[in-house]
């Protein structure tokens, strides 16, 4: 009996490690090539998207990356004008966005005060999006390219991109087109919405104790600052 012993809790260990191993596995497939969880640090895409939201991709859609090699799956579709679109900023790459795909290869985009055409044709505005500053730029201004803009053909491989929050949207107006081998998704629900709070206290990991002073307050405030109504919102 006693020699058995330690063959039966090495194969309970190795059981263990199986298992695990596997559900890691499983996670690191639906992480790279299925559905991947992000976070909307900024107001740029409002009201469609608010700061505070954690939202759900689908990256099988667009042609999912094959984990731990340089390949991707067929792509189900192509991003197309209206979709919600999470992409690698194209001057970093490190850094995630996500904005909504406005126009395509080949389309012809121009922007005259305020207003969207694409192939000269007037864009609606998507039903959640926004205007906050009513005066109109002119092109010559500093960021004149904010309400008027083009025309300018997309390149072949390319997606041009504007937040939803039009007046407040650092998008493709200021750097340019999302090469397609950076799109990582398509924006699909809300599944978590956080507000912001300019009192909650601020973490800093030179003073320890803001760890806790943190975690007390959001405790105690945790139900108003959850935004219940968005969770389960679908990103339209």
């Amino acid at each position: 009996m006693r020699s058995t012993t330690p063959r039966k809790i090495g194969s309970i260990v190795w059981d263990y490690v199986k298992l695990f191993g596997s559900a890691l596995i499983i996670a690191l497939i639906i992480k790279t090539s299925l559905v991947e969880a992000y976070n909307i640090p900024s107001g740029s895409m409002e009201d469609t998207l608010m700061s505070g939201d954690f939202i759900l991709g689908n990256k099988f859609i667009y042609g999912a990356k094959i984990p731990l090699l340089p390949l991707h799956l067929p792509a189900l579709a192509e991003p197309k004008p209206g979709d919600v679109v999470i992409f690698k900023f194209p001057a970093n790459p490190d850094v995630n966005y996500i904005k909504r795909c406005v126009a395509g290869p080949g389309q012809v985009v121009e922007i005259r005060d305020k207003s969207v055409y694409v192939d000269g044709v007037k864009v609606p505005d998507p039903e959640c999006s926004k205007h906050t500053d009513f005066h109109i730029k002119p092109r010559s201004s500093y960021d004149g390219s904010r309400d008027n803009y083009g025309p300018f053909t997309v390149p072949d491989g390319n997606f041009f991109m504007l937040g939803d929050n039009r007046d407040n949207s650092y998008d493709s107006r200021f750097w340019g087109c999302v090469p397609r081998r950076n799109i990582l998704g398509r924006a699909m629900v809300v599944h978590f919405s956080w507000m912001p709070d300019d009192e909650a206290p601020r973490v800093s990991w030179v003073h320890p104790t803001s760890v806790v002073q943190s975690l007390v307050y959001n405790v105690v405030n945790f139900t108003d600052r959850v935004r219940w109504k968005r969770i389960g919102h679908l990103v339209t």
